[in-house]
This record gives C-alpha cells, sequence and structure tokens, in this order.
C-alpha cells in the first residue's frame, strides 16, 4: 500500500548534497508527523521522490555542525561510556557484602579505578584524546 502525501512543511536538510531531509508532512490517517527522507530508505509505503518534488527548493540549508557542536557531542559520548563503566564499578563498591568479601588491596585498587574513571572529563585531551583507566585485575565477588 502506497501513501500519497500531498503537503509538507519545515523541510531542513541534514547533509550538504541535500539528500537526506528532516520533514514534517500530512499523513493522510496521523495527520502532521515528522518524517525523515533519506535515499537508503527501502520502505516505499511513502513515496520519497515524491515527497522530494513537494519540499522542491523550500528547505532550510544544512549548516555544518561547528567544532564546538562536535566536541559537545563526543564529550557526551565519552561520559556516556564513563557513566556505564562506573555501574559496573557500583555494583562491587556500592554492595556492602561484596565489598567486604574484598581484600584492602582489592578494595584499593577498585577505588583508584573508580575516582580515575571519575576523572575522565579533566583529562588534557577530553573529549577529544582520553586514555580509559585500566580496570582492577582479579574477580570480583
Amino acid at each position: 500500500m502506497t501513501i500519497t502525501i500531498t503537503e509538507v512543511r519545515n523541510a531542513a536538510s541534514l547533509q550538504s548534497d541535500n539528500l537526506r531531509m528532516e520533514v514534517e508532512i500530512n499523513h493522510p490517517i496521523h495527520g502532521w508527523i515528522p518524517y525523515c527522507l533519506d535515499p537508503s530508505d527501502t520502505d516505499m509505503t511513502i513515496n520519497n521522490d515524491e515527497v522530494m518534488a513537494l519540499i522542491g527548493t523550500d528547505f532550510v540549508a544544512y549548516v555544518p555542525p561547528t567544532q564546538a557542536e562536535l566536541d559537545a557531542a563526543l564529550a557526551a559520548s565519552v561520559r556516556a561510556e564513563r557513566d556505564a563503566r562506573l555501574l559496573e564499578v557500583d555494583a562491587i563498591a556500592g554492595n556492602a557484602l561484596r565489598w567486604a568479601a574484598l581484600d584492602v588491596e582489592t578494595q584499593a585498587a577498585w577505588a583508584t579505578y573508580r575516582q580515575a574513571l571519575l576523572d575522565v572529563p579533566q583529562q588534557a585531551g577530553f573529549p577529544n584524546d582520553i586514555t580509559w583507566p585500566t580496570e582492577p585485575t582479579g574477580d570480583a565477588p
């Protein structure tokens, strides 16, 4: 089944060749909804060529992200990775029984590792050049 789209609005190019677009389409069942035009899309429920014809030249031009925007996105990604690693550490350090089962040296190693993870954003090359701390070896209870 092919759905015919007759109205579009708020189109914006997502790349410099203007082949990928974010646009709102007036869907005959759902009304105005966001839609992404992508040449790699194989679903032909909505004919992307027809939608592109409706857009024509009425779209916001692509603006490449600034280095600051790229760095901010990378910093968020690195922090998310760091936070995931902290969750693994906190499953040990935050569990009194597991923590008590560790000897003093192993507790110190995990505490040092946890602090090094917290300090990742303070590294000189953050977010573009970071060194991940090495997780302590040995089995944790």
